[in-house]
């Protein structure tokens, strides 16, 4: 922070992820404007045309969602608060997952009337892999329908939290007035037009025995986590607002206990006392485990300190290519670094000059002199990828980056006129290196330009932001879902390479087996070298592991990469003057094949995670259309009148679901879906897919 006085315990780097939907963007407006960051508050959808201060973008603005993570900093009491509001839509979970890298803590929100949603699950898969601690905002109280005790429920049961209430409603629906604090045991009220006069009074007599049993339940959890306050419980004495404040951030900070706080952000409730849990329970940069490992020691781990005197260590978790050329957001992790200092890039071991810190608040940046550990901010005119890590050359270490899903989905892309290339090309660069979960090849069959991602609205955003950004009209292809082939059973290959053409030839020969990997194999390839005796000689072995991965890429199914496979070379023969690596290379290229040929190849696709909400006397259409789609029903429940169904629908079938889905429920139908698996296609289907690929083979052949 600019201000120096600041210690690192008021520091907290802070994340809000939720559900789509669930008021995430209207929350972080709420922030700002209580700690007068903003002095106007603007909806997502405001009739003010302005949008939210978080969604910076116009294509945000115009959909009402959030697409990229944005970071802001705000100072509350005498905390400072760095705060990052992230996308809620699936297609966007590389932006959530980037931000959880870096975060120390995060606010889980869902919305009163739905729950846990699919979503809600996703993010908190995310918030266990970088073990964020968590507090739970249940927001919309407002709501028809509003009910957090089924939230709270829902915690506990869906995503196996230790859930219990730190705040309690007073009323619900239209007749929603405040909270009560069960640490202080006070109500609190939020009056004025945004709800910024806080009015504290004694709790209402007829909730007086609910917050009672709720503050005893609260106590009892806690003192799991606090021995003091467990002798307490026991003995039937009360605590005081400091022991138990210091318990509940125990159990937090633990990973194991989730509190939980509920309020309207839309009716300015409950939000200032979010803001308070959030500096009381959440942790600050030296209470979060960091670990880097040592390049120049074997990769040893080593825990970094949120320290300014130590060696400076930073993580780039996001790229955004601005007006003024790229803006790198680091989060600093140890040391300190001034403007105008050299800092080195320990993944290709570049020197870099700072020429700009700045410290971000949605769009708007301020000028700052230096970036000190527990800091996240963003340096001007440092070129990298997203996921390297800075040093000032005193050390060589390297953070892991983050998890980065597959892609789904992909579509043929091409600039509508050739003026536009240039432009075309430069936004498919700016794209790639801001986000990973986009990706961009040439297929070399058909001299198309194929952009692949995480789904429909993922990729239909890039296609509209280079329309606007880069002013380029493009030619979309129709979709295509990224198949898979592999093997169900094991079989032996034996495969002699000869070539005779006067002068030198070529010999190898390769035995072996091929075999299914199991299931919960991490890697999709193995090669397994088990020659004995020399009958290979060893300089040749890595040809043949390099013939088998370039087997590997295409399968003679539909052409797609081959998955989920173990090749084991265990016999072969050579010749003194004929092998050599071209031989052994080739010759293990037609073994696979021939081996492929009888290992019961199969295709796979794409399986969807797909969770679908609609008005309950919609609910038979709804079913019958996810069936019409091969797809798998696993449950169904209804809430408030609508009904809930989660199924597994192949992405092949998924294309154009949302107008049926609309048109089926008078336009009040709602869907979320995400990749859960791959899964073998019916046969029928594949004979279809075979026979259409062998068609486009002979068609070019």
């Amino acid at each position: 922070m600019s201000d120096n006085q600041i210690t690192m315990d008021k520091i907290r780097n802070i994340g809000i992820s939720a559900h789509i939907d669930s008021g995430k963007t209207t929350l972080s407006e709420r922030i700002l404007f209580y700690t007068n960051r903003i002095h106007a508050i603007h909806e997502v959808k405001g009739k003010d045309g302005v949008g939210a201060t978080m969604d910076s973008m116009d294509l945000e603005r115009e959909k009402g969602i959030t697409i990229q993570s944005a970071a802001t900093y705000c100072t509350w009491k005498d905390y400072n608060i760095n705060l990052i509001d992230t996308p809620g839509h699936v297609d966007f979970t590389v932006e959530v997952e980037r931000s959880l890298r870096v975060l120390d803590g995060a606010v889980l929100v869902l919305c009163s009337v739905a729950g846990v949603q699919s979503q809600s699950i996703t993010v908190d898969r995310q918030m266990k892999r970088y073990k964020v601690p968590r507090i739970c905002f249940i927001n919309k109280m407002d709501r028809a329908g509003a009910n957090p005790f089924r939230g709270r429920q829902m915690l506990n049961d869906k995503l196996s939290h230790n859930a219990h209430f730190i705040t309690y409603p007073i009323g619900a629906e239209d007749q929603f007035k405040g909270v009560v604090d069960l640490v202080q045991m006070r109500a609190f009220y939020f009056d004025g037009e945004n709800g910024e006069k806080i009015r504290e009074e004694e709790i209402p007599a007829e909730l007086l025995e609910d917050c009672k049993k709720s503050r005893e339940s609260l106590i009892a959890a806690v003192g799991e986590f606090d021995e003091n306050v467990m002798m307490m419980y026991l003995e039937g004495k009360e605590p005081n607002v400091d022991e138990l404040r210091k318990a509940i951030r125990a159990a937090t900070l633990s990973l194991n206990f989730t509190p939980v706080m509920m309020g309207s952000a839309y009716k300015n409730k409950g939000v200032q006392l979010l803001l308070d849990a959030v500096t009381y329970y959440l942790p600050n940069p030296t209470e979060r485990e960091n670990l880097a490992l040592d390049q120049n020691n074997n990769e040893e781990k080593v825990v970094l300190k949120s320290d300014t005197a130590l060696p400076f260590v930073a993580l780039a978790f996001k790229l955004d290519e601005g007006r003024y050329g790229q803006l790198t957001y680091m989060r600093v992790y140890q040391g300190k670094v001034e403007k105008g200092e050299q800092i080195i890039n320990c993944n290709n071991d570049k020197r870099v000059k700072v020429p700009r810190l700045v410290q971000m608040h949605s769009d708007q940046m301020t000028d700052i002199q230096t970036a000190k550990a527990g800091d996240i901010v963003a340096f001007f005119g440092v070129d990298c990828a997203s996921g390297d890590t800075f040093t000032d050359g005193k050390v060589k270490y390297t953070m892991t980056s983050m998890f980065v899903p597959n892609a789904v989905i992909s579509l043929s892309i091409a600039p509508k006129d050739k003026a536009g290339s240039t432009n075309f090309s430069k936004a498919l660069n700016k794209f790639t290196k801001e986000d990973p979960t986009f990706r961009v090849h040439r297929d070399e069959e058909s001299a198309e330009t194929i952009i692949s991602g995480m789904g429909e609205l993922h990729l239909e955003i890039y296609c509209e932001r280079i329309k606007r950004e880069y002013n380029c009209e493009v030619i979309v292809g129709k979709p295509q879902v990224a198949f898979r082939e592999t093997i169900t059973k094991k079989a032996d290959f034996n495969y002699t390479h000869k070539k005779q053409s006067g002068g030198k030839g070529q010999y190898a020969r390769v035995a072996g087996y091929v075999e299914p990997l199991p299931s919960d194999a991490v890697q999709t390839f193995e090669f397994v070298d088990e020659i004995a005796g020399g009958v290979i000689p060893r300089n040749f072995i890595p040809a043949c592991e390099k013939g088998f991965v370039e087997a590997v890429k295409e399968g003679r199914l539909i052409g797609f990469p081959v998955v989920g496979v173990r090749v084991v070379i265990n016999d072969g023969n050579y010749h003194d003057v004929d092998s050599d690596e071209l031989s052994f290379r080739t010759a293990s290229i037609m073994a696979f094949r021939e081996g492929y040929e009888k290992a019961g190849a199969s295709v796979l696709e794409p399986i969807m995670k797909l969770e679908t909400q609609a008005p309950e006397e919609f609910q038979g259409s709804v079913m019958g259309q996810i069936n019409q789609r091969r797809g798998v029903i696993i449950s169904s429940a209804t809430n408030e009148g609508y009904a809930i169904i989660e199924a597994e629908v192949p992405l092949t079938e998924m294309f154009g679901y949302s107008t049926d889905l609309r048109s089926a429920t008078q336009g009040k139908g709602e869907f979320t879906m995400e990749f859960a698996k791959y899964s073998v296609v019916p046969r029928n289907v594949q004979d279809e897919m075979m026979k259409k690929y062998q068609e486009k083979k002979n068609a070019k052949g």
